[in-house]
């Protein structure tokens, strides 16, 4: 693992301070967090320029806009955008994270000059239609049925957690096409979000915003042609997703966690919270642990540029970040005291709102792969223990 920058990349880093520095001071005031249309058009207002200066597809191929970028080059591109403060990806992160990298290593040919250059420009949104109401962290028991019909597939079912699905134009979905085969009876479809017989049901989460929707399919109509992978080897290609999901998809979170502890900090000094010693302790022990995720990351993105995944060491990642995410909303809590009451409390004291971002860190538990199905992964995977018994 190399941890020096050569000349090239500082380079590299010093043109993109240079271009952050110009474009971000143009940029609007971010819309209403629950405005979902308005804050569409934000993220991918936003998603344009940095695709217009070759920015927006580090690792992408040039082919379809991307950069094909060193893996330490796209390092030094998120720290740089998290120090400058630029937006997040937002309302695409599934295309951009998930499903534009799923279709780039098993779509057709003219699957990958149909979708990626759109999703990298921000022109598509994608949401993703895995889980389900009763296959979450045991995704492989899905119910949604996708039964052929000529040149479509006909799909039934329900789907949950659906991020961004109200203002979306694609969701990668998975479907059962096998009744009689668990993983080897799924299949991984291309599902255009203006088809016939897709109602949305937003869930107001726990922050007082509706993210996350439900989805209900009545024989909904998919061509064929929009299968990835072949029928009934979706499974495989969801690992795909996954390993993308699980690998690299956190490493900006990761970054906005470093700035929000020494954000913290300096709440914590304005605040009078900075005389107690333990926690003082407590945030240093925090800081480190996210600064060990960090060198950690280095080391995955190694491994990914040698065997082209991460393997294992995706889930180590992210059963250590949640572990630091709720161990700084802890800290965060103490520090806040009674302001923790309240999601706007401390003013323009905070570039953060902290309240928020600690509650968030709850649901860290479960996004991308639930803390137990992690901890089975990395136990059956890397330490050889026998597979978790079936309950019955």
């Amino acid at each position: 693992m190399r941890l020096r920058s050569t000349p090239a990349e500082e380079a590299f880093r010093s043109e993109l301070r240079e271009w952050l520095g110009v474009h971000l001071a143009q940029l609007p005031a971010h819309p209403a967090a629950d405005d979902w249309p308005a804050q569409r058009e934000y993220d991918t207002a936003w998603q344009r320029q940095l695709f217009d200066a070759a920015y927006a597809g580090m690792a992408w191929p040039k082919a379809y806009g991307g950069r094909e970028s060193t893996a330490n080059e796209e390092l030094i591109f998120l720290e740089e955008t998290e120090r400058a403060g630029a937006p997040y990806i937002g309302c695409n992160f599934v295309g951009t994270l998930h499903a534009g990298p799923t279709i780039a290593a098993e779509g057709t040919a003219e699957q990958k000059e149909r979708h990626l250059r759109p999703i990298l420009r921000g022109d598509h949104v994608w949401c993703q239609g895995f889980s389900e109401p009763e296959a979450g962290s045991d995704l492989a028991s899905l119910r949604t049925r996708a039964v052929r019909d000529g040149d479509h597939y006909v799909v039934t079912g329900q789907k949950i957690w659906t991020s961004h699905a109200h203002v979306a134009d694609y969701c990668e979905m998975l479907v059962r096409t096998d009744p009689d085969s668990k993983h080897g009876g799924i299949s991984w479809l291309i599902m255009p979000m203006d088809s016939p017989g897709i109602e949305l049901r937003p869930l107001r989460t726990l922050t007082g915003v509706s993210e996350f929707n439900e989805m209900f399919l009545d024989e909904v109509r998919i061509p064929v042609e929009n299968l990835v992978g072949a029928e009934n080897d979706g499974w495989r290609v969801a690992m795909v997703t996954f390993s993308f999901e699980r690998g690299t998809a956190f490493v900006s979170e990761l970054l906005g966690s470093m700035v929000m502890a020494r954000d913290l900090a300096e709440v914590a000094k304005a605040m009078g919270a900075w005389d107690d010693q333990s926690i003082r302790r407590d945030l240093a022990i925090v800081v480190a642990e996210l600064e060990s995720l960090w060198a950690y990351t280095k080391r995955n993105i190694s491994t990914a540029a040698k065997t082209g995944t991460t393997g294992v060491g995706g889930s180590i990642f992210k059963l250590g970040y949640h572990d630091a995410r709720l161990h700084l909303a802890d800290v965060t809590t103490r520090v806040l005291a009674r302001h923790g009451l309240a999601l706007d409390d401390l003013g323009t004291l905070s570039r953060f709102d902290h309240v928020e971002r600690s509650l968030y860190a709850l649901s860290l538990s479960i996004a991308a792969g639930t803390s137990q199905i992690q901890r089975n992964i990395v136990g059956e995977r890397l330490l050889g223990l026998p597979k978790e018994r079936a309950w019955t």
